[in-house]
């Protein structure tokens, strides 16, 4: 039977407990709206580890004025019957007078990282997204935490913020889980009329033959940039917000590619704004 836990001192007394009892805990962090990624990401926990902490919490430090936080679908009752039947141990449900009781005196702040690809165009959000992981790293003191690589920007920034920080936590990073016909799965899918679901698939196919220009030879960024906005700008009625070509997990653009890239690309339909990316191994890359 799944537990629902509601606040923070009843979460720690429960892994203090589970501290002494000498139990490893895999940790789940999501904002709910728990989809396939999602339980991927919990399924492998579970495997591994002898306890499995899934947290929902839709962070508001995270949005910014104009973003989707009122309108993020919020349905607890459906996601814990979709974690309940896996064997997850615990969910950890706060509330946002919960998690912050008052205004932070302290903030934690991103730097040339966040600056970059999404939080260039998010100013604040990964700030957001380090000071609400450091709360909840502290509240669930896991051993092992699990992110999704279809935020991979976020899965970096996560890692470089462990090793900053000295937490004793190994991030694990899963691949991308996309739908048949390649759409990475996302919270956001449900907001895309009919016409543009068939469109969005045009998104990872673009990254493709950029993978497939790359294993070809070509090195230089911006002909497969070239390349990406073409095809999106063909096959889709979506804006295009970022197409780049980064080192990872460094996040630094690349004009002639060189090591391990992160392809990068955001498009925003009408109701939704979807990114998805690859990562492809350079030659000298482990």
């Amino acid at each position: 039977m799944t537990k629902r836990i509601t606040t923070v001192n009843e979460m720690k007394a429960i892994i203090q407990t589970l501290k002494r009892e000498q139990k490893q805990i895999g940790f789940v962090p999501t904002m709910g709206a728990l989809h396939e990624g999602h339980l991927t990401m919990v399924r492998a926990s579970l495997r591994n580890h002898d306890i499995t902490v899934v947290s929902i919490f839709v962070n508001p430090l995270q949005f910014g004025p104009n973003e989707d936080f009122d309108a993020y679908p919020r349905d607890i009752e459906s996601d814990q019957a979709k974690l309940e039947p896996l064997g997850v141990d615990y969910v950890f449900y706060p509330s946002v007078e919960e998690m912050y009781p008052q205004p932070l005196a302290i903030s934690l702040k991103v730097n040339r990282m966040a600056e970059v690809l999404e939080g260039s165009k998010r100013p604040g959000h990964f700030d957001g997204v380090v000071t609400v992981v450091n709360k909840l790293f502290n509240i669930i003191r896991p051993d092992y935490a699990y992110f999704g690589k279809k935020d991979a920007q976020q899965l970096a920034i996560i890692e470089k913020m462990v090793d900053e920080f000295n937490h004793p936590i190994e991030i694990i990073g899963i691949d991308t889980i996309r739908e048949a016909d390649g759409l990475a799965k996302s919270s956001r899918n449900v907001y895309l009329t009919a016409q543009e679901r068939k469109e969005a698939i045009h998104l990872y196919q673009s990254l493709k033959k950029a993978e497939e220009m790359y294993d070809a030879g070509e090195r230089n960024s911006r002909k497969l940039i070239d390349m990406i906005r073409d095809h999106l700008t063909t096959n889709t009625s979506g804006t295009i917000e970022d197409i780049a070509v980064s080192s990872y997990p460094e996040l630094v653009e690349q004009k002639e590619i060189t090591g391990q890239i992160f392809i990068s690309l955001a498009v925003k339909f009408s109701r939704a704004r979807l990114i998805d990316n690859i990562i492809i191994k350079g030659e000298n890359h482990d």
